[in-house]
């Protein structure tokens, strides 16, 4: 029996894939235990996938599933998961930035009798400064909003239990960031803190376009925050009306002239307008995501599998 299935997501990472294999092989080898490793080719256009087929030709524990398109990395994630037979799940990244002598020390966490062991960044090689500072805020905003104390510095790099994968896999949104999730499934916990070295080869895939994606797919199925900001705006703008009305009042009873004032209707029509706009857009992607639900198509489509003995 498998004991330990090793997730991949990849896209255009022709450069970096047999030097994994050889680093994971490497390390993995060293346990004496069973173990795959799952590619996810996630519509590369590259020449992943004639990479993923001579090591599938060379290693018969490496398997490949091929996207029929690019999907995103967490449906990648999540095929992955469908597919894996191990006892004990690990999500890395192709590029070598999660380094596999780290998975072993996750492994060993996993044996005291932990469900779910994070890799945690304590340095960050080869990143800007801006997603550094953009993904620090973006986790502080989020566990604001959304209750979930989804740990910092923490990215897809997990080791997860079966029973975290099968509740994982039970879980039935299409807009999906797994880190979010984890932390609301709960489950026993722990860290493995490791500096994250750049990456082998290749470059870097994550766009701000993706990056928004994922933040806006981290915060709206999980928080009602911007169903209600309407109503808190609504509350605000009546609140500042008032107080407003009574100033006029009171300073037109003090015999003190504010025709001038007529100057700030515009710009305050223009507030207002621009804050009912920007609640309704917000409302107008929990309704998107809701759409998505309700037509249920299937997360992924696998084109090809490669190595699965069904």
């Amino acid at each position: 029996m498998v004991k330990y299935s090793i997730v991949v997501p990849t896209y255009n990472e022709e450069k970096s894939l047999q030097i994994f294999h050889a680093a994971v092989t490497k390390e993995f080898d060293t346990l004496g235990e069973e173990y795959e490793i799952i590619f996810v080719n996630d519509g590369s256009t590259d020449g992943t996938q004639s990479v993923l087929d001579g090591l599938c030709a060379l290693d018969k524990r490496v398997k490949v599933c091929r996207f029929s398109r690019n999907f995103g990395q967490q449906p990648a994630i999540l095929c992955g998961m469908d597919n894996a037979k191990g006892e004990a799940v690990l999500v890395m990244d192709a590029d070598l930035q999660d380094p596999p002598a780290v998975a072993l020390k996750m492994i060993e966490k996993w044996k005291e009798g932990y469900e779910l062991v994070h890799g945690r960044r304590e340095k960050r090689h080869g990143e800007s400064a801006f997603k550094k500072n953009t993904a620090k805020l973006f986790y502080g905003f989020t566990r604001k909003i959304t209750g979930l104390d989804i740990p910092s510095s923490v990215g897809d790099f997990k080791l997860y239990d079966r029973k975290v994968v099968n509740a994982v896999l039970s879980l039935s949104e299409h807009d999906r960031l797994l880190r979010a999730q984890t932390a609301w499934l709960g489950f026993k916990q722990a860290f493995v803190d490791f500096e994250r070295p750049q990456r082998v080869a290749g470059k870097t895939h994550y766009t701000v376009k993706k990056m928004c994606k994922l933040a806006q797919a981290g915060i709206f199925p999980n928080t009602d925050y911007t169903l209600t900001l309407p109503l808190k705006s609504g509350i605000a703008l009546l609140v500042l009306s008032v107080v407003c009305m009574v100033v006029f009042i009171a300073l037109s009873c003090a015999g003190v002239s504010f025709g001038g004032l007529i100057a700030w209707i515009f710009p305050a029509i223009g507030v207002a307008t621009g804050a009912v706009l920007l609640c309704q857009g917000l409302t107008n992607i929990h309704i998107a995501m809701i759409y998505r639900e309700a037509q249920n198509r299937p997360k992924y489509i696998v084109s090809e599998k490669k190595n699965f003995v069904e």
